[in-house]
């Protein structure tokens, strides 16, 4: 059966990038979340196995968001995503329980690397 993704960035281009890059390879995007507050919602509504979260967001930036979702499932998988200068966020992340970290813009090998090192 293939993984359930959950998707979230507020840049509707960024969800579609990323989306397609999943979807040729198998994965079943199950939602998107185009916020912090969007992305808890909608884990728990599908409960995926995996989350791309960006981090720079408005209404709830991708750490609360990360950590909110933990507090409801500490096995949750979740993958960061950032722009480039973004290192001390995604040390936050980390050390907040992100599973790993993709930088934008996606290149589609290291969105794959990091889903199946994640997954496995």
């Amino acid at each position: 059966m293939a993984h359930r993704i959950l998707i979230v960035d507020d840049a509707a281009f960024m969800r579609m990038m990323i989306k397609d890059i999943l979807s040729k390879n198998g994965y079943d995007v199950v939602a998107e979340a185009a916020d912090g507050q969007q992305a808890v919602e909608k884990y728990k509504e599908h409960q995926p196995d995996l989350v791309t979260m960006d981090i720079t967001m408005p209404e709830m930036d991708g750490i609360t968001a990360l950590k909110e979702i933990k507090k409801m499932n500490p096995a949750a998988k979740i993958i960061m995503c950032s722009a480039m200068g973004q290192q001390a966020m995604v040390i936050d992340a980390i050390q907040a329980g992100a599973k790993d970290f993709i930088v934008k813009p996606f290149q589609a090998d290291r969105v794959l690397e990091a889903i199946s090192k994640t997954l496995s």
